[in-house]
């Protein structure tokens, strides 16, 4: 897979992408991450990419010109199955789009800055809008990084158990269970029995009725909010 990333800020990407997880499936050649600085694309002195929008209001917007530039030219090297702009006004992020994205082979994430992108881009290049939460950031350089990590350990090989990803939380729309690691005991507090038993069909059935139960307590708390 390969993922490119535009942003006004490419910086903050930089520590995120090269450690952990996201370091090694680029070590195995099973992503390519590439994040690319809109302020290479703009033909305006100084490497100006944003101005005053029409019609007066507080705030800066992003300019067309640099970004279809960007686009334009990483389209020359690419096919995107996906033109991404993160935005608060988006579809909100969950796992079966995480899923989704997963088998694609190409993807750009547009990340927004200052009072967003002009409208343009999304009219005629963007092909999905995603929204990690209901609530504004200083730019889509986070939500990028979110869903470029919830994307990528999906992928095969990614993470060294190839069964992990599939028992995260809400793949099966259940909350994951509690997990316990040594040692057994500590000041009193001690690891569920069913989880020493050696009884693999016992073990799963608990961890079943503690996913139902931690999923129905805490959307009931979130109902009720």
């Amino acid at each position: 897979m390969k993922i490119d990333i535009l942003s006004a800020v490419p910086q903050l990407m930089d520590s995120f992408f090269n450690h952990s997880i996201l370091k090694r499936a680029q070590e195995k050649k099973l992503v390519e991450l590439r994040v690319h600085n809109i302020r290479d694309y703009t033909n305006y002195k100084h490497g100006q990419i944003d101005d005053y929008q029409f019609g007066g209001g507080a705030g800066l917007v992003l300019m067309i010109e640099p970004i279809v530039n960007a686009i334009e030219s990483l389209q020359k090297e690419n096919t995107y199955d996906e033109i991404i702009f993160l935005t608060p006004d988006g579809a909100l992020f969950n796992q079966q789009a995480a899923n989704q994205l997963s088998l694609k082979k190409n993807l750009l994430l547009i990340c927004g800055h200052y009072k967003g992108i002009d409208q343009r881009i999304r009219d005629h290049f963007v092909t999905q809008e995603i929204s990690i939460g209901e609530y504004v950031l200083s730019g889509g350089e986070l939500g990028a990084a979110i869903i470029t990590d919830a994307v990528c350990r999906l992928l095969p090989g990614v993470l060294n158990d190839e069964t992990s990803a599939l028992f995260d939380s809400f793949q099966d729309g259940l909350l994951a269970p509690p997990v316990y690691t040594r040692p057994e005991e500590f000041r009193g507090w001690k690891v569920p029995e069913v989880l020493l038993s050696g009884n693999h069909a016992k073990i799963e059935s608990w961890r079943h009725e503690m996913s139902l139960k931690r999923t129905e307590e805490r959307h009931s708390n979130k109902k009720g909010e």
